[in-house]
């Protein structure tokens, strides 16, 4: 059992939180980058079965602790948590791996690659008395959190309607060619995103209705999706995405969000403008990403989210609460992806029913 287990993991006395980052990949730089950071936490060893790709990383965030097999990493180094940055196929072991021995675990998106699985990962941290957070980091980006800010403050009244959108053509398949081998594309990778923000700004879904199709014949998945929710909170919401969709003004990787509220309208404009107009007028103002010295254009906003959902999983380890996007809440919004595939599938609207009985666990 790691020196990790117990009030330790919740970083009493101030001392640093010792963390390993397990998956050296493309998307795991801005992971260490952002551990770079952040007070209070600190990533002391490194994992990835790729040596070339381990090194690289080692060497270039000058973490000299390095491990092949995960195992070893969990049984040699005393942790207080692991940043899971792999791809999903391998997700489960390494959570269960991790709860065995005893340390707190974040686990990067998609969580799992099935419901089941997902609850299973659930299940034995909580059995294992551990934390577990899903990196569902595009809620914490900047002008996300000032739309829900605003909401949460009453600034247009009751929501009603809303609409989450995002649509590009960026080519995201030179970073991450996998994303074209897939059966499944955009709304596994990042359509859950979108979900996920829908959720956070209007709240649990009822049912939802989804169409989907594929506009590039090289990838095997769907690369656009159009979904229409209906919230517990009365809201009607549309989430729609697409990586098929050329714009005069490419907005990569900006999420775009029309909210109408019983007092006024919010709108989340191309380049992070910001409006709210009620019976008092009209402000406008910009809800730009941090300034981060090693964010790279287009992805400060992404970056930023990163830097930001890691300070809130340290926070959350210190003072031993639920982090905002926890295992558990994450099966909601893996909840919605499937339902997503299974409207398109079937063409019909998924109830709540089904829903509940696709996440029940964690309700």
């Amino acid at each position: 059992m790691n020196a990790s287990t117990g009030s330790s993991a919740r970083g009493d006395n101030g001392r640093t939180l010792r963390g390993a980052l397990i998956g050296c990949g493309f998307f795991a730089h801005n992971h260490l980058h952002a551990w770079q950071g952040i007070d209070g936490a600190q990533i002391v060893a490194l994992c990835d079965a790729d040596r070339k790709r381990l090194d690289h990383a080692g060497d270039e965030f000058g973490v000299e602790r390095r491990y092949t097999d995960a195992a070893a990493l969990l049984r040699d180094e005393p942790l207080d948590f692991v940043d899971i940055a792999t791809t999903v196929g391998s997700h489960r072991q390494l959570v269960e791996l991790a709860a065995k021995a005893g340390v707190a675990v974040i686990c990067q998106k998609p969580f799992a690659p099935t419901l089941d699985d997902a609850r299973a990962m659930v299940d034995t941290c909580r059995e294992a008395g551990v934390p577990l957070m899903a990196h569902e980091n595009f809620r914490w980006q900047s002008a996300i959190q000032a739309v829900g800010a605003a909401l949460h403050d009453g600034a247009i009244g009751t929501p009603f309607w809303g609409r989450v959108s995002f649509r590009s053509a960026f080519d995201v398949f030179s970073g991450q060619p996998y994303l074209a081998e897939g059966r499944r594309f955009i709304v596994e990778d990042l359509g859950i995103h979108i979900l996920d923000i829908a959720r956070f700004l209007f709240g649990d879904v009822t049912r939802l209705s989804a169409t989907l199709s594929r506009v590039n014949p090289t990838i095997n998945g769907e690369d656009v999706a159009t979904i229409l929710l209906s919230h517990t909170k009365g809201v009607s919401s549309i989430v729609d995405c697409s990586y098929a969709t050329r714009l005069p003004h490419e907005l990569f990787p900006q999420t775009l969000i029309e909210v109408d509220g019983s007092e006024g309208t919010l709108r989340l404009f191309a380049d992070y403008q910001l409006q709210i107009h009620t019976r008092d007028g009209t402000t406008m103002r910009k809800v730009v990403p941090p300034a981060l010295a090693w964010a790279s254009a287009p992805w400060e906003a992404i970056q930023g989210s990163v830097a930001a959902i890691q300070r809130h999983w340290v926070e959350c380890l210190r003072r031993g609460v639920e982090p905002a996007t926890s295992g558990r809440d994450n099966l909601h919004t893996l909840a919605l992806v499937e339902a997503t595939y299974r409207s398109a599938q079937q063409q019909r609207t998924i109830e709540l029913a089904e829903l509940e009985a696709a996440f029940g666990a964690a309700r």
